[in-house]
C-alpha cells in the first residue's frame, strides 16, 4: 500500500477508469500492482526499461555508439551477443566505467592539447568527443553528472571554438547535411536517417553563430551542443534527436579559400531561392516525422524572423535566438525587480537601454514589452506604455524615427524624435549619451561587442534611479561579453545585479562580500520548452507557452537568494528546472486547448492532471542513461 500512497495522486476519472481495468483482469490485483499498472500506462514511457532488440553482434555492437556498453557487458550478454573474447574479461559497473574515464580525462587534458595554443577547452571537448563517438549511454552519463563542468565545454562557450575549427576536428559523420545542391531530393534523403522516430531536430544554415559570424557548415558544431544539452537537460532520448545543417553557402572569405573546408564553396544563396531550400527542408522532416519539433539556431537575423513567422503557425517549431534568449533575459529582468525587493507586477516601470538590434535584442525587446503590457491589461494603451520604457542603441546608435531605411523589426521601439530632443537626446546618441540622460533601472546588451560597455558606459550608468541598478552582457561567446563581472562591479559597487550568457566567476569584494555573477543562458529554458511541446503534443509553440516558460525561471529562484543578487539557479539543477518548465509549458498548452496529448496520455487525460501529477508525468518521461538489456533477433 506505501507504494500506492507515495508514488500518484490520482483522480477520480482515472480511478474509474484503472477500476475497470483491475475488474477485466483479476478481482484480487493488489492496489499497489494496479498503481503500478497506472504508472506504466499513463506516467512512464518503457525507455531504458525493457529489453532492446538489436539486429547485430560481435564486433557491430562494439562499433555502435548507441547500443555498445564495452566493458559493462554482462557475461551473458556477452554469450548472447558472441562477444566473449572481444573485451577483457572483467566486468565493469557504468559508475566504475566513469571513474576510469575521469582518471583518464584528468590525465589527458594537457595531452591532448595542439601545441600552446590549443586551451584546455578544446582539449577537453576532443575526450568527451571520442566518448561519445564510442559510447552514448556513457557519454550522457557523464554529462549528467558534471553538468556544470561540462555544459560550458559541449555549449557555450567552447562549442563557438569548435565551430571555428570544426573543418579540422571533423572525425565522425553525426547529424544530416541539407545543401542548396540537394534540391528536388530532399524527401528521399530523409529516410537515410536511421531512426524511425525523431523527437527534436536542432537546425541552422551557419550563418550567424553565437557572435562569430558566418561559418557555414562548420555551424553543425552548435546544433550538436544544443542537442547533447536536450539530452542531459530534458532526457530526450538520445536516438531521437537529429542535428541539422542547412547549408546554402558562405560569405566568408577565408572559408571560401580554405582547401579545407567541408561546405559548398559559393556565395550564401538569398531571397526566394534560399526560402525553397528552407521550405524544402520542413515539408521532407515533418512529412516523415510529423510530430518532431524543430529548433531555429544561429540564423542570421533578417532569416530568423522571416522563417520564425512564415513556419510558426503551421509547424511545430521556434527559434531560439529570439524566443528563448527573451524568454531567458525576461526571467532575469523580473528577478532583478525582485532584487529591489520590489514585486515582480513593478516590471513595466523599469527603465531599460538595450544595445543591440539584431534578432535577439529586438526578441528579447518584443518579449519584454508583452510582459509589461500584460501586466498592464493588454490593451493598446498598455502597449504604447511598454514601449516607451525601452531606448534601442545600434551600431548606428540610439533608434529614431529620424532613422533611414530602418529595419521594420525594430521600427516599434524606435524613439519619437521631440521626446527624445527633449531627453537631451537625438537620432545616432552614443550609447554613453543614453545612458547619461535615461539613467536607466536596466543595461541589457545584445551587441555581440565585446567590452561595448566601457568604464564611461559604466561610469554614466553609476547615475542610475535604481537602488540596485542591472547589467546583462548576454553576448556569446566569452569574448563577445559586453563586458566582465570584475569590470562591472569595480564601478557600480556590490549592490549591482550582474548576468552573462557565458560563464564568469564571482567577484569577491572581502569580508565575505561576493558580487554574484548569474549566467543567463538559454540552456535554463529551451530543454524545457521542447520537452513540454513534446510531452503536451501541443500543435505549435504558442507566445503563451514561451511566456509561462520564463514566467517559470524567474519564480524558480527563493526571495532570500534574490536579495543577494542571485537571479539565475545553478547550472548543477539543471534537471529539475527543465522538468519545472516544461511542466509549465505543458499546463499552458493545455489551459490554450492546443495540448493533444503524447503516447497512453491523450488530450483528455492531460486535462485531468494537477500540477503535481503534471510534474509527475513530465519527471517519468525524461530518459535517464541507463544501459539496456540487448536481445539479439535477426532481421
Amino acid at each position: 500500500m506505501s507504494n500506492f500512497s507515495s508514488q500518484l495522486r490520482l483522480s477520480s476519472s482515472l480511478l474509474k477508469h484503472l477500476k475497470h481495468q483491475i475488474n477485466a483482469t483479476s478481482s484480487t490485483t493488489s492496489a499497489s500492482a494496479a498503481a503500478m499498472m497506472f504508472e506504466r500506462r499513463s506516467f512512464t514511457t518503457t525507455e531504458g526499461s525493457r529489453p532492446t532488440i538489436v539486429h547485430k553482434r560481435s564486433i557491430d555492437i562494439l562499433h555502435d555508439p548507441w547500443f555498445n556498453k564495452g566493458t559493462a557487458f554482462s557475461m551473458t550478454e556477452r554469450d548472447r551477443l558472441d562477444l566473449r573474447g572481444l573485451l577483457p574479461p572483467t566486468v565493469m559497473s557504468s559508475q566504475q566505467q566513469i571513474e576510469r574515464f575521469m582518471v583518464d580525462l584528468k590525465r589527458l587534458e594537457v595531452q591532448a592539447r595542439d601545441g600552446p595554443s590549443d586551451p584546455n577547452a578544446l582539449a577537453k571537448w576532443r575526450i568527451l568527443n571520442r566518448l561519445h563517438d564510442r559510447n552514448e549511454t556513457m557519454y550522457y552519463k557523464v554529462l549528467i553528472e558534471n553538468i556544470e563542468e561540462y555544459a560550458p565545454i559541449v555549449y557555450t562557450p567552447t562549442v563557438g571554438l569548435v565551430c571555428q575549427n570544426y573543418s579540422g576536428l571533423f572525425r565522425r559523420p553525426r547529424g544530416m547535411y541539407f545543401s542548396a545542391e540537394d534540391r528536388g531530393e530532399m524527401m528521399s534523403m530523409v529516410y537515410n536517417w536511421p531512426a524511425d522516430q525523431v523527437d527534436m531536430i536542432v537546425v541552422t544554415d551557419g550563418s550567424r553563430i553565437l557572435g562569430l559570424g558566418d561559418l557555414g557548415v562548420q555551424g553543425i558544431g552548435i546544433t550538436i551542443g544544443k542537442l547533447d544539452l536536450y539530452v542531459a537537460a530534458a532526457g530526450i532520448n538520445p536516438q531521437r534527436v537529429l542535428p541539422v545543417m542547412i547549408d546554402v553557402g558562405t560569405n566568408n572569405e577565408r572559408l571560401l579559400k580554405d582547401p579545407l573546408y567541408l561546405g559548398l564553396q559559393e556565395h550564401r544563396l538569398d531571397g526566394e531561392e534560399y526560402i525553397s531550400v528552407v521550405d524544402e527542408f520542413m515539408e521532407a522532416v515533418f512529412t516523415r516525422w510529423p510530430h518532431v519539433i524543430v529548433q531555429f539556431e544561429d540564423f542570421q537575423s533578417k532569416w530568423a524572423f522571416n522563417l520564425l513567422q512564415r513556419y510558426r503557425n503551421t509547424y511545430r517549431m521556434f527559434n531560439d535566438d529570439v524566443q528563448g534568449t527573451a524568454g531567458v533575459a525576461i526571467a532575469g529582468l523580473l528577478g532583478a525587480v525582485r532584487a529591489q525587493g520590489k514585486p515582480m507586477i513593478d516590471f513595466p516601470k523599469q527603465k531599460i537601454v538595450v544595445a543591440g538590434a539584431g534578432s535577439a535584442g529586438i526578441g528579447v525587446v518584443n518579449a519584454a514589452r508583452k510582459t509589461m503590457a500584460r501586466m498592464l491589461g493588454n490593451t493598446e494603451s498598455a502597449f504604447e506604455s511598454a514601449s516607451s520604457q525601452f531606448w534601442v542603441v545600434d551600431a548606428n546608435g540610439l533608434i529614431t524615427e529620424e532613422r533611414t531605411n530602418i529595419d521594420p523589426q525594430a521600427l516599434p521601439f524606435a524613439r519619437k524624435a521631440k521626446e527624445v530632443g527633449h531627453q537631451g537626446l537625438r537620432e545616432g546618441a552614443s550609447l554613453v549619451e543614453v545612458v547619461q540622460q535615461i539613467k536607466p533601472d536596466v543595461l541589457l546588451g545584445l551587441s555581440a561587442v565585446g567590452g561595448l560597455f566601457s568604464k564611461e558606459v559604466l561610469e554614466a550608468l553609476k547615475g542610475s534611479t535604481s537602488t540596485r541598478p542591472a547589467i546583462f552582457a548576454m553576448s556569446n561567446p566569452t569574448k563577445n561579453a559586453e563586458c566582465t563581472p570584475e569590470e562591472a562591479f569595480s564601478v557600480l559597487g556590490d549592490q549591482l545585479i550582474f548576468a552573462s550568457g557565458s560563464p564568469f566567476n564571482d567577484v569577491k569584494f572581502g569580508d565575505g562580500v561576493i558580487g554574484h555573477c548569474n549566467q543567463g543562458n538559454n540552456m535554463y529554458l529551451f530543454p524545457g520548452i521542447g520537452l513540454g511541446t513534446l510531452l503536451s503534443g501541443s500543435r505549435i509553440i504558442s507566445d503563451g507557452m514561451l511566456q509561462a516558460a520564463a514566467e517559470c525561471l524567474a519564480a524558480y529562484m527563493k526571495d532570500d537568494e534574490v536579495l543577494k543578487g542571485i537571479i539565475y539557479p545553478s547550472i548543477s539543477s539543471i534537471r529539475d528546472i527543465t522538468k519545472e518548465v516544461a511542466a509549465a509549458v505543458v499546463k499552458e498548452a493545455i489551459e490554450e486547448d492546443l495540448a493533444e496529448g503524447y503516447r497512453d496520455m491523450d488530450a483528455r487525460e492531460l486535462k485531468k492532471l494537477d500540477m503535481e501529477e503534471i510534474k509527475t508525468y513530465v519527471k517519468n518521461n525524461m530518459w535517464e542513461p541507463r544501459y539496456p538489456t540487448l536481445v539479439y533477433r535477426k532481421e
